[in-house]
């Protein structure tokens, strides 16, 4: 049967694209042997990876202060600095002391493979080399490492809203707080996607990023009661991006109004939604807490302002916004 125009097309078609290069983990094998370091390049390169190369330990120390790559193939044993010294000088650098190493040894008695991990390897493989079963292992500690990287960064903005986006700005998940302030400030938005007109900014700054690596600007979007300002974050050690979402309520009581009672930021927060009518399970879920927290930080609350119920509380807050006398009940 003759080929057709559109049947060469079907077959390109079917081709999946390929990967973004910033998308490409990136691998440094470290290892003294030529036939070793071809025939794990050839592997990771096939697999999607961008590999870089050093043929001693001294070399992989020096490639380490201009780049950081998704993770390390080390060789245990090489003339000069062995492996294991090179590991724990590695873990010494502040900009590589996150990347996993991963030991290449033929070194299988038990003091070689505790020491391993003494000095900061994650796992080791054997001799002779096995390239499928590296390139699996590199995968699965590549994304466990890069799962760990977003957790630190989440962890890192536990204060605020979080929206965890993918390498290519799509995303990924949100917490409740930020899924609140999305509806609030972009109504009528599809709650699958980001709305049109943050993911234009997001658009907008992604090129930025790449051209520039400059601070970016926030967008800031204004509310009938409050402003939204929405920073986007970019992981250091690696590719994942976090937006950061912050409200400032223009109409709730705030730290300043307040600082006669000393209450802490998150306390000031909670009587702000205290005073708005807002529940403990509503609260919990604006604020990303428990109701269980939010009654304990209303227990606070309650003692630092001299009264016994939310009520009271809540009059005596709306009065400290508004300059007018609380009516205490």
């Amino acid at each position: 049967m003759t080929r057709t125009i559109l049947d060469d097309y079907l077959t390109l078609s079917a081709e999946p694209p390929p990967r973004p290069l910033a998308s490409r983990p990136v691998v440094l094998i470290v290892d003294d042997m030529p036939d070793n370091l071809a025939l794990l390049s050839d592997a990771l390169d096939e697999s999607g990876h961008i590999v870089l190369v050093a043929t001693d330990g001294a070399s992989a120390i020096q490639r380490l202060g201009y780049i950081t790559p998704d993770l390390i193939l080390l060789d245990a044993v090489m003339p000069g600095l062995d492996g294991f010294e090179t590991c724990r000088r590695i873990k010494l650098l502040a900009s590589a002391a996150h990347v996993p190493v991963v030991f290449m040894t033929g070194l299988t008695e038990t003091e070689h493979v505790v020491r391993g991990f003494q000095v900061g390897g994650i796992d080791y493989v054997t001799k002779p080399i096995q390239p499928l079963e590296i390139v699996a292992r590199v995968a699965a500690h590549i994304k466990t490492a890069r799962m760990m990287s977003q957790a630190r960064d989440v962890i890192d903005a536990a204060a605020h809203a979080v929206i965890v986006l993918g390498i290519d700005g799509a995303p990924l998940w949100q917490t409740g707080k930020a899924s609140f302030w999305l509806e609030k400030y972009f109504p009528r938005s599809d709650q699958r996607k980001l709305p049109p007109q943050l993911q234009f900014w997001l658009n907008e700054n992604l090129v930025l990023l790449r051209q520039t690596q400059q601070p970016l600007q926030p967008l800031v979007i204004n509310g009938d009661d409050g402003e939204l300002t929405i920073n986007l974050s970019k992981n250091t050690q690696s590719a994942e991006l976090t937006l950061l979402l912050e409200e400032k309520s223009l109409v709730l009581p705030n730290a300043v109004q307040l600082e006669g009672y000393r209450l802490t930021p998150r306390e000031t927060d909670v009587l702000a939604w205290v005073s708005k009518g807002k529940t403990n399970r509503d609260i919990a879920e604006i604020l990303g807490m428990s109701p269980r927290t939010v009654n304990k930080h209303l227990e606070h609350i309650y003692i630092k302002l001299g009264v016994e119920t939310r009520a009271a509380a809540a009059a005596l807050a709306i009065s400290r916004q508004y300059g007018t006398p609380a009516t205490l009940q």
